[in-house]
């Protein structure tokens, strides 16, 4: 019996914590892991006691055709990436990965070159996550040092979206 890979098994516990998204467009899904122990999950959704999209049947970005990557701050949901820190202490969090799944909700394919917004990526910094691994495709992924996040700086130079 051949073994699932470590990197593909924790991006399958994201996808599968996807699957309780409430967002009417797009389901993510993260997993925060160090030490080969599950620290925290997150999936998209509306802040606590608010109603989600898909209670009210309606996405206020895909009213306004808002594009991917941009205005946020009009989304009701709280992003994975963000449920999964808020659910974790950082001491736990310092030097742990990021496992990334982000699920189209209109046909249920992969998300194309799927990454964390502007938002999420200052608090992944913030929360001392290391590493973030972001599935393509059910075998595939990108591993992105966050690193990278922090001397390519994209608000230096105003990219918007993704």
């Amino acid at each position: 019996m051949e073994r699932r890979d470590k990197h593909n098994y924790y991006l399958d516990l994201a996808e599968i914590v996807s699957q309780r998204s409430t967002c009417l467009r797009r389901r993510y899904g993260a997993v925060i892991v160090k030490n080969d122990e599950v620290i925290s999950t997150g999936y998209v959704g509306a802040p606590r006691g608010r109603k989600n999209c898909s209670d009210i049947g309606e996405c206020i970005r895909q009213k306004m055709q808002v594009p991917r990557g941009e205005r946020y701050e009009l989304c009701r949901s709280v992003h994975a990436e963000m449920n999964a820190i808020i659910s974790a202490s950082r001491d736990k969090m310092i030097g742990s990965a990021l496992y990334l799944v982000g699920i189209e909700v209109s046909d249920g394919s992969y998300i194309e070159n799927a990454t964390s917004c502007s938002m999420c990526k200052r608090a992944v910094i913030n929360a001392g996550i290391e590493t973030v691994y972001i599935r393509d495709d059910k075998d595939h992924f990108r591993t992105v040092p966050v690193l990278d996040w922090i001397e390519n700086d994209e608000s230096l130079v105003g990219k918007i979206g993704y």
